[in-house]
């Protein structure tokens, strides 16, 4: 079975696939907050807890970080409790197939080129556009011959509403759910409609730029959608056709396929 793991600011996401190819399956995922100072040993104990049942059955496993030390502890776990498994850890030189059609590739963070190939296996033959909402919200653009062609960073939508509650004296922290109305009768759902509206039209407005930049019209494109806080946003966006919480965890399996045979 093969065990993948993302991780990324904010956090980690493990997936176990069983079978490869076309016959691949995803059996389970986690998802954990990340936290820096973790050890190799922690890392650990957490991945074989999670396992449990499959703690043994690892026979490959693949990896990116975009969090220096939480790669240098997963790279320091691998060699210590799994020196014998066969890896692939998402760097410069591995092997992706994806073309990056940007001033400089080095600058193109390991989950966005991940997401591309993963997007690109599921609409072979369709421009796309990446939306994934994490720490900040990104969306990426993918042409219909697998090409990373760039995209667009805002600040995600738990950093906003962090920053909000802290540099604003009569305002909070909200739990982010539907408020009754975009027209706020207290002061959460002021905040909730703000926040959940506002992203959804931001992330609208950036979609349909790059869909005219294509001169595509809508449903030509397929926008999708990723990140543990897209669920949030999902039914108040008008251009999201397809909701893929599993992308990136796709894509890394996609990559150790494409860079190992199993043994």
């Amino acid at each position: 079975m093969l065990l993948t793991v993302a991780a990324r600011d904010t956090d980690l996401t493990f997936g176990l696939y069983a079978g490869r190819g076309d016959s691949a399956r995803l059996v389970r995922d986690w998802r954990i907050r990340t936290d820096n100072r973790h050890t190799a040993d922690e890392f650990a104990l957490t991945i074989r807890g999670m396992l449990g049942e499959h703690a043994d059955d690892v026979t490959g496993v693949s990896v990116l970080s975009t969090v220096p030390p939480v790669r240098r502890e997963l790279r320091a776990m691998l060699s210590r409790y799994y020196p014998d498994v066969p890896r692939v850890i998402i760097e410069p030189g591995v092997r992706t197939g994806v073309p990056l059609l940007v001033d400089n590739p080095k600058e193109v963070g390991q989950d966005r080129l991940v997401n591309a190939l993963a997007v690109h296996a599921l609409h072979p033959d369709r421009a796309c556009v990446v939306v994934d909402f994490g720490t900040a919200t990104v969306v990426d653009a993918v042409s219909s011959r697998g090409e990373f062609l760039g995209g667009a960073f805002a600040p995600g939508i738990e950093i906003s509403l962090d920053a909000l509650a802290t540099r604003a004296a009569a305002l909070r922290t909200v739990e982010l759910v539907r408020p009754r109305s975009v027209i706020g009768k207290n002061t959460v759902e002021c905040l909730q409609a703000g926040i959940l509206y506002g992203f959804a039209g931001q992330v609208d407005g950036l979609v349909s730029r790059v869909l005219a930049e294509w001169g595509a019209n809508p449903g030509e494109v397929a926008v999708v959608a990723t990140g543990g806080l897209a669920g949030l946003v999902l039914a108040e966006s008008r251009t999201i056709t397809e909701h893929r919480p599993d992308l990136t965890l796709l894509g890394l399996r996609l990559a150790y396929e494409r860079n190992k045979r199993e043994r």
